[in-house]
């Protein structure tokens, strides 16, 4: 037996469609078009530009760096150090690994792949100042790294932050050793 409710439903659901459903299917469509036309430009300026993606990865040459020597190239616009490290220098890296009076622990060896080599971003981690320490004559702090007279944060020899504001080390950059001397970083 059908009801009037029943009857009601099935004339709402089985009548054709008309001019007024063409019209609101149409206009959804129009604003869902319109709102991804006028979105995409915003989400598309978020992509980095072709110069900053051309430096992304970038081959550095380490044959020519002596022991001892610092270097510093240019990756993503930032500076890149990189310490060709003396076997005293490693040592006092290694013996610094279970110092008290490192703000963010982190030993030598998960902070380099080799150890002659350190590769850091040369940016002073509190407020981003580009720390002292590349060139001869620098200061350097009593750790031999690299000393950010922006504020006083003191770098180790290993890149990790021993006093000042700086709350973490040096970032490490993504980086691998090439089969002919050098390294791909990015």
């Amino acid at each position: 037996m059908n009801t009037l409710e029943d009857t009601d439903f099935q004339k709402k659901s089985s009548r054709p469609a008309n001019r007024r459903d063409f019209l609101y299917i149409a206009t959804a469509t129009m604003a869902a078009a319109g709102g991804g036309l006028a979105v995409w430009p915003l989400i598309d300026n978020m992509n980095p530009s072709a110069n900053v993606r051309a430096l992304a990865k970038i081959e550095v040459d380490l044959q020519p760096i002596d022991i001892g020597q610092r270097v510093t190239v240019k990756w993503r616009g930032s500076p890149l150090f990189i310490v060709r490290r003396s076997a005293e220098q490693i040592a006092a890296a290694k013996a610094d690994d279970t110092s008290n009076d490192l703000i963010d622990p982190a030993t030598d060896a998960s902070r380099v792949k080799r150890e002659e080599w350190l590769i850091v971003i040369g940016v002073c981690t509190h407020l981003g100042c580009i720390p002292q320490g590349q060139k001869d004559g620098d200061l350097r702090g009593d750790w031999g790294g690299w000393f950010c007279a922006c504020h006083g944060s003191v770098y180790d020899i290993a890149g990790r932050v021993r006093r000042g504001p700086a709350p973490e080390n040096l970032w490490l950059p993504p980086y691998e050793f090439d089969d002919k001397g050098g390294v791909v970083v990015g």
